[in-house]
């Protein structure tokens, strides 16, 4: 059987016009254009990614590209591609994103409101503070809120408001958490496909311990 052109396709990194995609107004507008130039990438990149993060988690992973599919009158103002251990979803599990706001790439490790152990993570995390400090890079960016594209950098931080971080995810329903690195549009970094997905994997080996510490 003839593999079909997705199969072949090969990741090229990312252009202006992926960016420039949150800039178009209305919903349809910019889904259509979404749908059609970046939402391609991610799933190139999910298949480019996930043998390297399968080997690395030392478990099966699953693709999960952002549908957006409960909006119905404000465009999306950021997509991506998530890496769960579930099949069926990940929102309810950590898990890994790559994603693009019009601003930037993130690349980083998620624990959302919709995951249970969310509670048992933030106390974990509470008690290796001294270790997360040492092991996350300086440049690191933390985030309370998804959709926020700013956050908080790791190596400007106090252990105090590094705590407050886990403090509020463990005691806010709502709350949720973010760690990764941001690489700004115009990055030529983000037009070579190879240096990208080599970053990215370095990336995701970084945050391991993190991923690992919600499963603990």
């Amino acid at each position: 059987m003839t593999q079909s052109t997705n199969t072949l396709a090969e990741f090229q990194g990312f252009e202006d016009r992926d960016f420039a995609v949150f800039e178009i107004a209305g919903l349809e507008a910019r889904m259509e254009a979404l749908i059609e130039n970046v939402r391609p990438k991610f799933h190139l990149i999910g298949q480019e990614i996930i043998p390297s993060l399968e080997s690395m988690c030392e478990e099966e992973m699953f693709v999960h590209v952002a549908k957006h599919a409960r909006r119905t009158v404000n465009p999306p103002n950021d997509s991506w591609v998530a890496f769960a251990n579930n099949k069926r979803g990940y929102k309810a599990y950590p898990h890994f994103q790559i994603g693009l706001w019009s601003s930037h790439v993130f690349v980083q490790f998620a624990i959302i409101y919709e995951c249970p152990n969310k509670d048992a993570f933030a106390e974990r995390a509470l008690n290796e503070l001294e270790s997360i400090r040492r092991s996350v890079p300086a440049g690191f960016v933390w985030s309370k809120d998804h959709m926020v594209p700013t956050g908080l950098v790791h190596g400007q931080m106090t252990n105090d408001e590094l705590a407050e971080l886990f403090t509020r995810l463990k005691t806010v329903k709502a709350a949720e958490l973010t760690c990764g690195i941001h690489i700004r549009r115009g990055d030529p970094i983000l037009s070579d496909a190879d240096a990208f997905l080599s970053k990215t994997k370095e990336t995701f080996k970084t945050l391991l311990p993190l991923y690992r510490m919600a499963f603990a």
